[in-house]
């Protein structure tokens, strides 16, 4: 089967820098723009987050397609970074712990980042097992959601953050027995 992962076109929180997981942002004129300069893959199955953004993405990219929407596939929750930007947490005696931890202790009032990333994997692997191998399907998600499953399934093995990729773009992959081999960018 062959997988297509896109992160979700900008908004001005990704202008911004800032944390937007939860908030439910549309899409800003740039990100717009910018998702109608990029040729795309076409696919059998288009998956979305249910985040305006992403959905927005869909629309634009996939035209003549309806998305099947997964709950489970939403951006992570920042809790009490949620729609803040480094600058205005610079003071934050969490924030300096939870960078120094290299993201690996949970959001203050919000998800866990191992709770988020099994909440990702565990949806990935129930979408996956609902198609045959002769399928591509495209998931118009977020950057957390594409770092998270290509952490725990893509060949060559790499770290969540290595797997970061800009809005708009991401990744083209096969899957079978369980693994993605990445075989190119967006």
């Amino acid at each position: 089967m062959k997988i297509i992962f896109i992160r979700h076109g900008k908004s001005l929180g990704n202008i911004e820098k800032r944390y937007i997981g939860s908030t439910d942002q549309q899409l800003c004129d740039e990100g717009i723009s910018e998702l109608k300069n990029i040729k795309y893959p076409d696919c059998d199955i288009l998956i979305s987050s249910p985040m305006k953004r992403c959905i927005q993405t869909a629309e634009i990219i996939y035209p003549d397609k309806t998305a099947d929407i997964y709950g489970e596939l939403r951006e992570c929750d920042f809790g009490g970074f949620e729609n803040k930007n480094h600058i205005e947490l610079s003071g934050d005696i969490y924030y300096s712990k939870w960078i120094e931890s290299g993201g690996t202790i949970p959001f203050p009032n919000g998800e866990t980042p191992s709770g988020f990333k099994k909440r990702c994997t565990d949806s990935f692997e129930k979408i996956a097992a609902g198609y045959s191998d002769n399928n591509t399907v495209s998931f118009v998600v977020h950057g957390g959601v594409i770092m998270a499953v290509l952490e725990k399934y893509a060949l060559p093995p790499k770290g969540f953050y290595d797997w970061h990729c800009e809005n708009g773009h991401g990744y083209i992959c096969d899957y079978s027995d369980g693994k993605l081999n990445v075989l190119e960018k967006i």
